[in-house]
This record gives C-alpha cells, structure tokens and sequence, in this order.
C-alpha cells in the first residue's frame, strides 16, 4: 500500500491542524495504522494507532486528551485530529500501515510509511 500524508503546517500554540493519509494500491481495510513523528536528533516516536476495524485506538501519554485518530475505509484515509497544539508538538508527522488486525507499537512493525508531513507550533 502506498501512503500520501498531507494536513501539516503552521500554527499558532493552541491551534488545531487535521493530518490525513491517503493510502492506494491495496485493501485499506485490512490494514491497521499509526501516526508517528519526529524531530532532529530524535528517534521517531509513536503518537496514535488505530486497529484495522477502529474497535481500539492508542495515544501515547503526551497526546492524549488533545489528538483524536480516526479512520473511513470507505475513503481509504486515516486522520489525526490535534487541538491545543503545543510548541513541543513540532515534528515531521509519518502515517504508517501495517496488515493485521491489530496495530503495535513498534516502528519496526510497519511496512509501509508516508512521506511525512511537517508540523510546525510557533506564535
């Protein structure tokens, strides 16, 4: 399957940015799917995963309560929703897909990866 991310920009601290990824080439559906980014002189870090049927999602402790993933097979796209955005959450954001049911949290895991898409929060 083939990723296109898209969504990323500036924004103001406390803002709100909606990432989505396009996958084609295969079955969307049978694929589970994360969002992961990561900054200079970092290693990639996992945000938000979402089973293949959306029955379980996973946000790593910094997101939660404000990035909401979410899918539509019928659209073959996976979205992340973040509202109040911080300076710390700039990074290069990367859907990434897997076939199984369910997702992981290994980077490792995931065969298929998404250009990135950069996020910037600064005022």
């Amino acid at each position: 399957v083939q990723l296109q991310a898209s969504g990323g920009g500036l924004v103001q601290p406390w803002g709100s940015l909606r990432l989505s990824c396009l996958a084609s080439g295969s079955t969307f559906s049978l694929y589970a799917m994360a969002w992961f980014r990561q900054t200079p002189g970092k290693e990639r870090e996992i945000v938000a995963a979402i089973d293949k049927g959306s029955d379980r999602l996973y946000y790593a402790d910094f997101v939660k309560g404000r990035f909401t993933v979410s899918r539509d097979n019928a659209k073959n796209t996976v979205f992340l929703q973040m509202n109040s955005l911080k300076p710390e959450d700039t990074a290069v954001y990367y859907c990434a897909a897997r076939q199984a049911t369910f997702y992981t949290l290994r980077e490792s895991d995931y065969d298929n990866w998404g250009q990135g898409t950069l996020v910037t929060v600064s005022s």
